[in-house]
C-alpha cells in the first residue's frame, strides 16, 4: 500500500509512456482486509458446561461439546408433520425468496463491475446530408460530388478506451461489491435459520397451547358437574351459598382462561400459515401433538472459536467490515491521478460505396492524465469518513459477536432450567394422577364424595396444563439451540454455493 510518485511525468516523453509506467508498477491503495481472530474465550458461560441434562424424570439430554450441526436439524424430532411444515416454508415463504432474489442482485453487480478490468469497445456510423455555405470553408472538392455545396457524408468508426487501474480503484470498488455480496448471503442464510427455527417453535406452541385448551376444557366440564351438584345440594338443604356462590366463581374464571388460548391458538396456526408462504384459510389442518414429538437426546455445542465461522449474523457483520475496509482504498484512489487510454479508427466517405477505400481512413490514438488538485476538501473528507465507518463497522462486528456468545449462553441455560421445570412438573402431575386414582378408588368404595372427585380432577388437569407448558418450553428451547449455533447451514448445497467464480 503506498503512493506512486508522478514528478517525472515532464520526463516523460508522452502520456502513452507515463501511463505504461504507471501500469506496471500500479497498487491497490488502502488497506488489505484481515479477517479478525476468533474470541480467545474457551466457553460460553461462566460455568463449565455439563455433560448432559437429565433428572430422574425427566428426559435426558446430552452435551456434545465440539459437535456438528446437521443441515436438517428438526428431523431430530422425528415428526412427518413438522417436516413437511418445514419443505413447504422453504419453498414458498416469500421472505426467504426476496433475500434470495437480493442475493442474486448483488452477484451481478459484482460481474458488472469486474467489466471494468477490460478495455470498452464501441461501434458507429453516422450519415449525414449537409449543405455548406458558399461564404465559408469550401465543400468537398469537384468532382467528388456531383454539387459542391450539396453532398452527403458516411463516417463508421470503432472507438476503444481503457482506464488503467494504476491505484487499484476498480480493485477496491470490485472488492466492496463482493463483500457487500457476502454480506447479501450471510442474511439470505440469515432469514433461512430463522425460517426454520420460527417454524419449528410456533408448530410447538401450537401444540401446547392445543394441549391446553384440551385440559382447560375437561376443567371446565368438571367444575360444571360440581356445580350442578352444589346447586342440588343446595335446593335440598345441604349446601352453603357460600360454596354455591364459590362454585360459580370457580367455574367462571376457568372459562375465562379459554378465549386467550383460543385466540392464540388461531393466531399460531395464521403464522404458520405465513410462514409457509400460504393464506390463512389455505393452510391445511396438520396436527402436530408434543407427544409424536421425540426429544434430542444428543446436543451438539460447538467450541466457541467456530461460533464465528458459523453464525450468519457474524459472518454477516464481518462481510460489513470488509465493505468497509475496502471502501477505504475507493476513497483514497479517489485522490489520485486518474489515467484515460482512447483510441478511435474509421472511415469517412462522400458516398457509401467509398467507405474504406484508400485515402477514406483515419485513426487517432490519445492519453489523458487528471489529478484532483483543488475540490474544497470534498475528497479528502470522504477518506475521513470511509475510515470512520470502518471503526464502526469494527465496533457492530464486535457487539454481534458478543450478542452471539450472549445468545449460546442463555439458551444453554435456559435447557438446564427447563429440566428442573420439566422434573418439578412431572412430580407434580404424577402426584395429581395418583391423588385422583385415590379418590376414584375411595368413592368406588363409598368413602369418598363425589365433589372431592372433582376436586382431585380439577388439581390433575391443572397439574396437566403446567406439564405440557414445561414440555413445550425444553422442545423450543432445544430448537432455540440449533438456530443459536448456527443452523447447520454449511451443510445445504443450496446455502453454500460459490459465488465468486473468478
Amino acid at each position: 500500500m503506498g503512493y506512486i510518485s508522478v514528478s517525472g511525468y515532464s520526463k516523460a516523453q508522452s502520456p502513452l509512456a507515463l501511463a505504461a509506467l504507471l501500469l506496471l508498477c500500479g497498487c491497490a491503495v488502502g488497506p488489505n482486509f484481515k479477517t479478525p481472530a476468533p474470541p480467545d474465550v474457551g466457553r460460553y458461560s461462566a460455568s463449565p458446561l455439563p455433560t448432559a441434562i437429565s433428572t430422574e424424570n425427566a428426559d435426558r439430554q446430552r452435551f456434545v461439546p465440539g459437535g456438528d450441526i446437521a443441515g436438517d436439524w428438526w428431523t431430530l424430532f422425528h415428526s412427518n408433520a413438522l417436516n413437511a411444515l418445514i419443505d413447504r416454508a422453504l419453498a414458498g415463504n416469500p421472505d426467504l425468496k426476496a433475500a434470495q432474489a437480493a442475493l442474486a442482485a448483488a452477484h451481478e453487480n459484482v460481474l458488472a463491475q469486474r467489466g471494468a478490468f477490460f478495455p470498452s469497445l464501441s461501434a458507429s456510423l453516422s450519415a449525414s446530408r449537409q449543405s455548406q455555405s458558399q461564404m465559408l470553408a469550401p465543400a468537398p472538392n469537384f468532382p467528388a460530388v456531383p454539387n459542391e455545396f450539396q453532398y452527403n457524408l458516411f463516417t463508421p468508426q470503432v472507438t476503444v478506451s481503457y482506464a488503467p487501474d494504476v491505484f487499484g480503484l476498480n480493485r477496491r470498488t470490485a472488492e466492496a461489491l463482493e463483500a457487500q455480496e457476502d454480506s447479501v448471503r450471510f442474511q439470505m442464510v440469515a432469514a433461512y435459520t430463522t425460517l426454520t427455527s420460527n417454524v419449528v417453535v410456533t408448530a410447538i406452541q401450537k401444540a401446547s397451547i392445543d394441549e391446553q385448551i384440551a385440559a382447560i376444557r375437561d376443567l371446565v366440564a368438571s367444575n360444571t358437574r360440581l356445580l350442578k351438584i352444589l346447586q342440588y345440594q343446595f335446593d335440598k338443604g345441604y349446601a352453603s351459598g357460600v360454596d354455591l356462590a364459590a362454585q360459580k366463581s370457580q367455574l367462571a374464571q376457568t372459562e375465562a382462561m379459554l378465549p386467550p388460548l383460543l385466540k392464540q391458538a388461531m393466531q399460531l396456526h395464521d403464522l404458520l400459515a405465513v410462514l409457509t408462504g400460504r393464506f390463512p384459510s389455505q393452510m391445511p389442518e396438520e396436527k402436530i401433538e408434543l407427544s409424536s414429538l421425540t426429544l434430542p437426546d444428543q446436543l451438539p455445542v460447538s467450541i466457541p472459536s467456530a461460533l464465528v465461522e458459523q453464525r450468519p449474523d457474524i459472518r454477516q457483520a464481518e462481510a460489513n467490515l470488509h465493505a468497509a475496509s475496502a471502501q477505504i482504498g475507493v476513497a483514497v484512489a479517489n485522490r489520485l491521478p486518474n489515467i484515460q487510454l482512447t483510441a478511435n479508427a474509421g472511415s469517412s466517405a462522400l458516398a457509401f460505396d467509398r467507405l474504406f477505400t484508400p485515402g477514406t481512413n483515419f485513426w487517432s490514438i490519445a492519453g489523458a492524465i487528471a489529478e484532483p488538485i483543488f475540490d474544497g476538501g470534498t475528497l479528502l473528507h470522504q477518506e475521513r469518513a470511509a475510515r470512520a465507518s470502518y471503526r464502526q463497522a469494527a465496533q457492530q462486528y464486535r457487539s454481534t459477536v458478543l450478542a452471539a456468545f450472549q445468545n449460546v449462553a442463555d439458551t444453554l441455560a435456559a435447557l438446564e432450567q427447563d429440566a428442573q421445570a420439566l422434573q418439578a412438573s412431572k412430580i407434580a402431575a404424577d402426584a395429581a394422577q395418583q391423588t385422583l386414582d385415590a379418590v376414584q378408588r375411595q368413592l368406588a368404595d363409598g368413602y369418598a364424595s363425589y365433589p372431592a372427585l372433582l376436586s382431585a380432577e380439577q388439581a390433575y388437569q391443572q397439574a396437566r396444563i403446567a406439564l405440557v407448558q414445561a414440555q413445550a418450553s425444553r422442545y423450543a428451547d432445544t430448537a432455540a439451540l440449533f438456530q443459536a449455533l448456527g443452523g447447520g447451514w454449511w451443510h445445504r448445497t443450496d446455502l453454500v454455493e460459490d459465488n465468486h467464480e473468478k
